[in-house]
């Protein structure tokens, strides 16, 4: 009996050889292809020419978030440029982004724009379309002031990203959700600008301390499989989808003898009114692929750890003004802070997420981090050596223009940077 095993698996493994060197290509391929793009997206972006924009903004501006989510649609959004094959997979060309930060430095705070240098003119002059009495100037970067990490640092620092916590399709809480407040002719008195709160806590930073908020978008390619062929469909498609799944236990359709569609009744359930109006608001709007990195500092030698641990726990709530808990809000994830010891046994896991999430500010590193940051590791491996994988999601026009916005005569925090005299009108020499 043991002969005759033996001599079945003996015949059953060259079989086994055959399928191995068959199937093993497959995944091999796959594996090649990743590191053949990564490498080539990594010489094409170590070309692209960045600069770093400060906006000021005046006094004087009333306009509501409206005015900048026509700046989104018309300076950062460029969908029209298509990259096939030779593009992507011979030239490397990936898709550029930009990074929008609010920054507060000893609670003075600055709004900046970093962007590829060939669209510098396009962004200046959409700006000062909406915002005439603005001042763009390009600046030094302000994230070299702070040194690379190390356990010796002089700062306390704490970093984490944003997400959504729900569906694409589901926008969190608009400007427009906050009523006719913010609209022309209303009394500075009167409006209501959600990005106040976060102006006066960034505003309220005492000397020592620093804020660093990071937006970083580019014109949406993110697809979705579709729930009736499973074939890849864009948002507005997958929103569509989305809704009919919504929609299904409240619908009624009507069939003749041949199983065609008379008539179709859907009756919104009072619950899900709410939802099913922001997903209608935000679907044919311009949508971005969007990452959010948010990074604490505080000055060992001027702040006590508990002076550190009452700014982060503010810090986490900086975007709760956002959420709509019964559509959308942002959550955390890839913190760099760890529940328990046993979370990090070596004490090398927090050292590299605190390496990756500054470096990865520094460089503005998002949509194409280096590919041992761009899956997700084991959990077990993940203990020792964590991924930390970005967490990309989809935001419309109006979404992005709610969280990144200059504030008007409404915001008065005093160390909020403005331009305190008018100026006549914008440079001459930009294209018109």
């Amino acid at each position: 009996m043991e002969g005759f095993i033996l001599q079945v698996g003996l015949s059953i493994l060259p079989i086994i050889y055959k399928i191995i060197w068959l199937i093993l290509p497959i995944p091999l391929s796959f594996i090649a292809i990743k590191l053949w793009t990564n490498y080539r997206n990594d010489l094409f972006l170590a070309k692209v020419k960045w600069v770093l924009l400060e906006v000021q903004v005046p006094r004087e501006v009333s306009k509501s978030p409206a005015a900048m989510e026509l700046i989104f649609s018309n300076a950062f959004f460029h969908k029209n440029v298509m990259k096939g094959f030779w593009g992507r997979y011979v030239k490397g060309a990936a898709w550029t982004w930009f990074s929008l930060e609010i920054v507060s430095i000893d609670g003075r705070i600055h709004f900046y724009i970093r962007t590829p240098q060939n669209v510098k003119e396009l962004i200046e002059t959409q700006i000062y379309a909406q915002y005439p009495q603005a001042k763009v100037v390009e600046v030094e970067d302000y994230v070299f002031n702070i040194p690379d990490y190390s356990k010796n640092l002089e700062w306390n620092f704490w970093g984490f990203e944003f997400k959504k916590q729900k569906d694409d399709f589901l926008p969190i809480k608009t400007y427009k959700d906050f009523g006719d407040e913010l609209k022309a002719g209303v009394d500075e008195e009167y409006k209501i600008d959600p990005i106040s709160p976060l102006m006066e806590f960034m505003g309220s930073l005492p000397k020592g301390q620093q804020i660093w908020i990071q937006i970083l978008i580019k014109q949406s390619t993110k697809t979705y499989k579709s729930n009736k062929d499973g074939s890849d469909i864009d948002f507005f498609k997958a929103a569509v989808e989305f809704t009919d799944k919504m929609m299904a236990p409240y619908t009624s359709v009507t069939k003749n003898e041949k199983g065609e569609v008379l008539s179709r009744l859907s009756m919104i359930p009072e619950h899900l009114k709410i939802a099913m109006t922001a997903i209608t608001r935000n679907m044919p709007q311009y949508h971005f692929d969007t990452g959010i990195r948010v990074i604490a500092f505080a000055n060992k030698k001027v702040h006590s750890i508990e002076q550190f641990v009452t700014l982060i726990k503010s810090t986490r709530l900086i975007f709760r003004q956002y959420s709509n808990p019964s559509v959308n809000e942002f959550v955390r994830t890839n913190t760099a802070f760890l529940d328990s010891p046993w979370s990090d046994p070596t004490g090398l896991a927090l050292d590299k997420m605190k390496k990756r999430i500054l470096n990865f500010y520094r460089t503005r590193t998002f949509f194409s981090p280096p590919i041992q940051y761009d899956f997700d590791y084991p959990k077990l491996l993940s203990m020792f050596f964590p991924s930390g994988k970005p967490s990309i999601f989809v935001l419309s026009s109006e979404e992005l223009a709610t969280i990144f916005h200059f504030p008007g005569m409404v915001s008065e925090t005093p160390s909020f940077k403005r331009v305190e005299t008018k100026i006549a009108k914008p440079p001459s020499n930009l294209p018109i």
